[in-house]
């Protein structure tokens, strides 16, 4: 199986004997929310999105193929349920029908009769992508991802005709019982995408057909299959768009090190301006920049690849600091493309800028790392340091602290001017992922070096980080492992914003350096005690604002966008007969849920562009509206510390840890729930219906939050030598 597919999981089961039922083994699984069974025998002969898309019914198909079970349904009583009409069945049918299925329940981890014959597929989020264009498609991450092939009239590799009858399929007495005891409540299911293996009419293909096979086949391929089949193929055969596809699936998943390592396998031609593209963003996301400069220029021979290697290219003299080649290329890149947007984004950023008026001495100054948002970035990243700053004290501007954006170099001149400083502050934010600022220094998002950590001579404080990685990615380099330890051990505060990162960090980490990391709460949750002459609203705007995020979108959805699409217009519905809703968006590219909702399902809602807003209008907006349901972190956070009542979409684990950490997990409702918009409309309208108890209630935990944090301002004072007034 795993020749098929790498990340197939197979599962022991207990044997319960030689009974009818091996397909009953699925019973036993218990941690996911959907399950899918594949009958012995049965191949994909098609998409399997029908299957992959169900949440809330169990479900088979008319001919034996795929069993399709909802965490509702496996429950102690439906066991019980199953156990007794197998021993009834079995008795009724006589000792030659085969050994009997033990009377006893089957339960989480074990299984009412033999093991599964095919190992079971499970997945709270399914791994097929929809179709572009269709309505449950959340649209195209930025960069590289899964490709699309011109559709063909062949069939799914390794589909096989249906053969010829063989009698009474293996699986059948398991389905038929699973009928008797769920009835009407299983739904039935064509099963088009399925065949069953009996007689194979011909020999099964070779790998090397295979692979050839599923980089030609239509419709979109699936990243990990596509490395999987994709790697071998380009080895074997040296074709470079092959190498080519395989490296961008690396890249979308962050793999970095791979992608250079498959298009270093091939010869690239001067005038395959795609291969050299992709090759160059290998290259620099592994900060190789000066291969990775030959690669995009080459790359800007084409005109159809000019704007994003030119973008690519100001990126790279950036991240050196050198803005005014920077600026040069962002301009090529706007000449090739005035619409490109990327570079756009490298000429703001490089546009020179008059010096501050008031600059403290260094010997006043402490150096704050940060991801430095531009006016248009995303609105929680944007307010960020200055809630940061606020921890340290009143002061948040150039007299006090000496700004570096976590994106560039850290090289000596910056090493010599930090030293020169009282300290050095890390932070906030969820710096610790894998593909936001790509680099070989650090595999995170502050791009240092090891040994330029270590040279730092002024205390180093890294406040209020979060582990930011989305279920389904991973640090795989052991880059990052190391610059993690040395960082930690560099560090005389090391503070992370949630107890979910802190498990995962210390996970990472030697034993001996756990107790080194603590817990320090994003400080825009407190952000009513931190900002000097703050007042309550008197009165608030009779709104709810609500938010939904589309970076990384099939990290976010997977398979239900759709589903979510729809449970959110019903959410909107309702919770819109008591209150105006309103769609924040943290950035441009969250406003997608407004077109999507008003094509999809007929509803218009307006649009609060809070990318566009400063600081200080982001939060009083914030601080007057009733309610906000948000996906985005800070779309939680920072409503949070205003005194607002909020409920989380939660799409992306870092929202339960705050959840957790609140003790209110249940504010949270996950973007896959099967009753998401019933269940969002009653926390809602609760929170409406008394709205004092729940302005109330987010005070109280507010001070949970900031009792920690006044304790370790206690130590921070001491390392930066005062409040930073």
């Amino acid at each position: 199986m795993h020749a098929l597919h790498p990340r197939a999981e197979l599962r022991a089961v207990a044997r319960g004997g030689a009974g009818p039922y091996p397909l009953l083994g699925v019973l036993g699984i218990d941690d996911y929310d959907t399950v899918v069974a594949f009958c012995a025998g049965t191949v994909a002969a098609g998409p399997l999105g029908e299957l992959l898309t169900l949440r809330t019914a169990p479900a088979a198909t008319a001919a034996p193929g795929a069993l399709v079970l909802q965490r509702a349904q496996l429950t102690p009583e439906f066991r019980q349920r199953v156990a007794a009409a197998a021993a009834q069945a079995q008795a009724t049918a006589g000792p030659d029908a085969g050994r009997t299925t033990p009377a006893e329940p089957p339960t989480a981890g074990s299984t009412p009769g033999t093991p599964p014959t095919a190992a079971p597929e499970a997945s709270r989020t399914a791994a097929e992508p929809p179709a572009a264009g269709s309505a449950t498609d959340p649209g195209p991450d930025p960069g590289p991802g899964p490709e699309r092939t011109p559709p063909a009239a062949d069939a799914a590799p390794g589909s096989r005709p249906a053969g010829k009858a063989g009698g009474a399929h293996p699986d059948a007495p398991a389905l038929a019982l699973l009928k008797g005891v769920l009835g009407d409540a299983l739904r039935e299911l064509a099963g088009g995408a399925l065949a069953h293996l009996t007689e194979p009419e011909a020999p099964a293909p070779s790998d090397a057909e295979t692979q050839a096979a599923y980089l030609k086949a239509p419709g979109v391929t699936h990243p990990d299959l596509l490395v999987h089949f994709g790697t071998p193929l380009a080895a074997r055969t040296g074709d470079v768009d092959v190498a080519r596809r395989v490296a961008a699936a690396h890249i979308a998943a962050g793999h970095y090190q791979e992608a250079v390592d498959t298009m270093a396998s091939v010869t690239l031609p001067l005038a395959a301006a795609w291969p050299h593209e992709v090759y160059g963003h290998a290259l620099m996301s592994v900060s190789r920049y000066a291969e990775a400069r030959t690669h995009l220029l080459a790359a800007t021979a084409a005109a159809e690849h000019a704007a994003p290697a030119f973008a690519r290219l100001a990126h790279i003299e950036w991240v050196l600091g050198d803005d005014a080649s920077a600026q040069q290329y962002a301009l090529a890149g706007l000449d090739a493309d005035p619409t490109h947007g990327p570079s756009e984004e490298m000429r703001q950023r490089t546009v020179p800028t008059p010096a501050a008026q008031e600059s403290g001495a260094p010997a006043d100054q402490v150096t704050h790392v940060a991801f430095y948002m531009p006016h248009q970035g995303n609105a929680g990243d944007k307010l960020l340091p200055e809630s940061v700053r606020l921890a340290f004290g009143s002061d948040t501007g150039p007299r006090r602290w000496h700004s570096v954006h976590a994106h560039r170099l850290f090289d000596e001149a910056a090493l010599t001017a930090a030293n020169s400083r009282r300290a050095l502050v890390v932070g906030g934010g969820g710096l610790f992922i894998p593909d936001t600022a790509p680099n070989g220094n650090s595999a995170w998002q502050w791009n240092v070096a090891d040994d330029t950590l270590r040279r730092i001579e002024v205390p180093v404080i890294v406040y209020a980080v979060g582990f930011n990685a989305f279920d389904g990615q991973s640090y795989r380099a052991r880059r990052f492992a190391t610059a993690l330890r040395t960082l930690v051990e560099k560090s005389a505060f090391f503070g992370l914003r949630n107890h979910g990162s802190i498990e995962k960090v210390r996970a990472m980490l030697p034993p001996h350096l756990h107790d080194r990391v603590r817990f320090q709460p994003c400080p825009t949750t407190v952000t009513r005690q931190i900002t000097g002459g703050w007042t309550d609203p008197a009165v608030r705007e009779d709104t709810v604002l609500l938010n939904a995020a589309y970076d990384r979108a099939g990290l976010r959805f997977g398979h239900d966008y759709g589903h979510f699409l729809a449970e959110m217009a019903a959410a909107v519905r309702a919770i819109g007969a008591r209150a105006e809703v309103r769609c924040v968006a943290h950035a441009q590219a969250d406003e997608r849920f407004v077109f999507d909702l008003r094509r999809e399902h007929g509803i218009s809602l307006p649009v609060v562009p809070m990318y566009d807003y400063d600081n200080a209008r982001i939060t009083d907006t914030y601080a007057r509206t009733r309610l906000v349901i948000g996906m985005r972190g800070h779309a939680g956070m920072i409503p949070f510390g205003c005194g607002t009542p909020v409920v989380s979409l939660i799409s992306h684990p870092k929202m339960a840890y705050f959840l957790a950490d609140i003790d209110r997990p249940e504010w949270g409702v996950s973007v896959h729930h099967p009753h998401l918009g019933a269940r969002l409309a009653e926390q809602a309208l609760a929170v409406l219906d008394d709205h004092e108890a729940a302005v109330a209630d987010v005070h109280d935990r507010q001070q949970l939050l900031w009792k920690v944090t006044q304790a370790n301002a206690a130590d921070l004072r001491q390392l930066v030598g005062g409040p930073l007034d």
